[in-house]
């Protein structure tokens, strides 16, 4: 996978990640950019499905600085490009009790901007707070071994 343009590095603390998918997102010149020059922000965005089409909401893409466009909604919902059975699997998934479809990053591939989407279920307090003390213990562990070796 290519260098991501944004990540949402929160969702990964907030969400526990069931699936993947990668999916196209229908964008403008501006947009496409501004995405290029990294100026995007993924961290209260979410998707949702739509009549049969999956919707970006809550995406900040900033405007291109040299773009004449002067009614350009930074926050606008975007339609995502998925396949008809990866979209009929995901309404699936999201009528399920708690899940959700949040977008983890945004890269390029070739020369066509792709979303990261991510089914997730949302962590408790304490899941969270467990996460933290595994991830503490096992950096002491690395660091008691880093200094026995020395």
């Amino acid at each position: 996978m290519a260098k991501p343009v944004a990540s949402n590095r929160s969702a990964r603390h907030n969400y526990n990640i069931l699936e993947t998918y990668e999916a196209g997102i229908v964008l403008r010149g501006c947009e496409v950019k501004s995405l290029r020059g990294g100026k995007a922000n993924l961290k209260d965005g979410f998707a949702r499905i739509e009549k049969g089409e999956v919707f970006l909401h809550n995406v900040h893409i900033s405007p291109y600085e040299k773009s004449g466009d002067k009614k350009y909604d930074p926050e606008r919902k975007r339609k995502l490009l998925l396949k008809k059975q990866e979209i009929a699997r995901l309404t699936g998934r999201v009528l399920e009790r708690g899940l959700t479809l949040v977008p983890l990053e945004i890269y390029f591939k070739r020369e066509y901007a792709k979303v990261s989407l991510g089914v997730v279920k949302g962590k408790k307090r304490f899941d969270k707070r467990d996460a933290i003390r595994r991830r503490e213990d096992e950096r002491q562990m690395r660091r008691a071994v880093k200094l026995k070796n020395k």
